[in-house]
């Protein structure tokens, strides 16, 4: 009797402005072009419970405490891990997802001084042991990062926080990039799109061709 071999997690990571938005449709291209099945989804967000959950969290003019922000996080992570990760890793598909709980570590533990220590706890209760195969860290400076950022039209309440803020953002995301060096795949985003594009490509394909179990190219 066949089993079906379990898919693989693979995040987005990086602070506002780096380009996630912008690369994950590349990185989906590169994987069905391997014939993979993408289930691609996103965080806060990915089911309706969490997309309502982003609205509060990102919409609303009500000062919200840190630590309200940090279990809204993981609520709508929980009901995304049980509505959508699991079931579609289980299936053999691939899930493609921008942002998971190295961001809750960075913006919430980081950028609002809670800490590592609970949100770990945290983490190992949600996710029983669940994490990414593989995660690509976007990494550009603040005036790169500010400068994109700008840009939009509007920006939302957490796209609003300081300079503070968001040096320790990136300072944390970095930091979990040598605490994992393995799974987090930092990409220089202060170049030029094709750039990093090209250096997505070039962390993913050999991962693909020992995943999908293709022969290495030379």
């Amino acid at each position: 009797m066949n089993t079906i071999e379990r898919g693989r997690f693979i995040t987005l990571e990086g602070s506002e402005g780096v380009g996630k938005s912008t690369l994950l449709p590349e990185v989906r291209k590169l994987l069905v072009a391997r014939g993979v099945n993408v289930c691609c989804t996103r965080e806060p967000g990915g089911t309706p419970l969490g997309e309502q959950l982003r609205e509060v969290l990102l919409g609303t003019s009500e000062p919200m405490a840190a630590k309200a922000e940090l279990l809204l996080m993981f609520a709508s992570r929980a009901q995304h891990i049980e509505s959508v990760i699991e079931p579609a890793l289980a299936k053999g598909q691939w899930v493609l997802c921008d942002r998971f709980t190295d961001a809750s570590f960075a913006y919430q533990g980081a950028g609002r001084q809670l800490g590592f220590d609970r949100i770990e706890i945290i983490e190992q209760w949600v996710q029983e042991g669940l994490t990414p195969d593989v995660t690509l860290l976007l990494d550009a400076t603040r005036e790169t990062s500010n400068a994109r950022t700008q840009k939009r039209r509007s920006l939302d309440r957490i796209e609003s926080e300081g300079e503070d803020f968001f040096a320790g953002v990136r300072n944390a995301y970095l930091e979990r990039a040598s605490k994992f060096p393995e799974r987090i795949r930092v990409l220089n985003a202060n170049e030029d799109f094709d750039s990093v594009r090209s250096s997505m490509q070039n962390v993913l394909n050999p991962l693909l061709a020992q995943w999908i179990n293709e022969p290495a190219s030379c």
